[in-house]
């Protein structure tokens, strides 16, 4: 196993059960007449981020495994969506964005440094730790988070729904 074993695939399934249960959202706000944004501007807790601000974050961890490691030319997204057709939108361009990715142009980058720009910092790590320590479990953070924010709203989501495609087909 390299880098791209233990987090493209992880991502890009995160990614789709992730659209799906968005699906699931904007289905709970159509048939109950909510407007979208009472579920896309939904946080946990007031300091919290809303639910668009978690998707746009999950993508952002993903794709910058990406190009930080496997060195996929980066596209930038705005920040911008307000709705789950929007969000959606985001998604695909995540999943378009991965599977340009390599594993080939992963081996061997184990130790390669990679630097976390923030505005009041930078965070320098080697690759294996950017990946297993800070992004595979930041990814897993914010589609919690927005799953969390959807059964919070009353939308009906289970286990399954955030493990789809984890388990072996059934005997």
């Amino acid at each position: 196993m390299n880098l791209y074993d233990v987090s493209i695939p992880l991502f890009e399934r995160g990614l789709t059960n992730m659209k799906a249960f968005l699906e699931k959202g904007r289905a709970h706000a159509g048939a109950r007449g909510l407007p979208e944004s009472a579920l896309t501007e939904a946080r946990l807790a007031e300091d919290m981020r809303p639910l668009t601000a978690q998707v746009q974050l999950a993508c952002d961890a993903a794709k910058f495994v990406a190009v930080r490691v496997g060195g996929v030319a980066d596209v930038p997204m705005a920040d911008t969506e307000t709705s789950f057709a929007d969000l959606a939108a985001r998604i695909d361009a995540t999943l378009a964005l991965l599977a340009r990715a390599d594993r080939a142009d992963f081996e061997g980058r184990d130790e390669r440094p990679v630097t976390l720009k923030t505005p009041s910092r930078d965070f320098d790590f080697i690759a294996r730790d950017y990946v297993l320590g800070f992004s595979v479990p930041n990814f897993f953070f914010h589609v919690t988070t927005a799953y969390a924010i959807l059964r919070m709203k009353g939308v009906t989501l289970g286990k399954m729904d955030f493990l789809a495609g984890a388990l072996p087909t059934p005997r």
